[in-house]
């Protein structure tokens, strides 16, 4: 599950700049995992509450993803995946003149759980089934 949250300045983005982000990230992944395992949390922060080098900012965006049960081993894959990254972030970041940070970070498989259901593998039945639901369902997990 990718879970993006990014930490940006208030009234950075608008309501449909939002939205339109979730979706083109949502785009990145959506031909090899269900829709639903995308998150895209945008956290608001006033400068009194945005510290960059210890001094008080409103013009840098903080992005940090979690590749929940799903890793980028591959180099070449990583710096296609960061240029994809940058693709979709510029025109509302880098173009508005925003400084910006984006880190991935990789959460092993065993520690996740969707409404209680450990998520099936990848190309399995229920796995597909899952990705063709948009949801978590049960399944027999031997």
């Amino acid at each position: 599950m990718p879970m993006w949250q990014i930490y940006h300045p208030e009234n950075a983005f608008t309501d449909e700049d939002k939205k339109e982000i979730a979706q083109k990230i949502t785009g990145i992944y959506e031909s090899f995992l269900p829709r639903f395992y995308v998150n895209v949390f945008f956290q608001a922060l006033s400068k009194s509450n945005f510290y960059i080098g210890g001094e008080p900012t409103d013009d840098f965006v903080r992005i940090v993803i979690d590749h929940i049960a799903r890793a980028i081993k591959d180099p070449v894959e990583q710096k296609q995946f960061l240029r994809g990254c940058a693709h979709i972030l510029s025109p509302y970041v880098a173009e508005r003149g925003y400084r910006w940070e984006l880190n991935v970070d990789e959460t092993p498989f065993d520690l996740w759980t969707l409404n209680g259901f450990k998520p099936p593998l990848p190309n399995t039945p229920a796995g597909i089934k899952w990705r063709l639901e948009n949801k978590p369902s049960s399944y027999d997990e031997s």
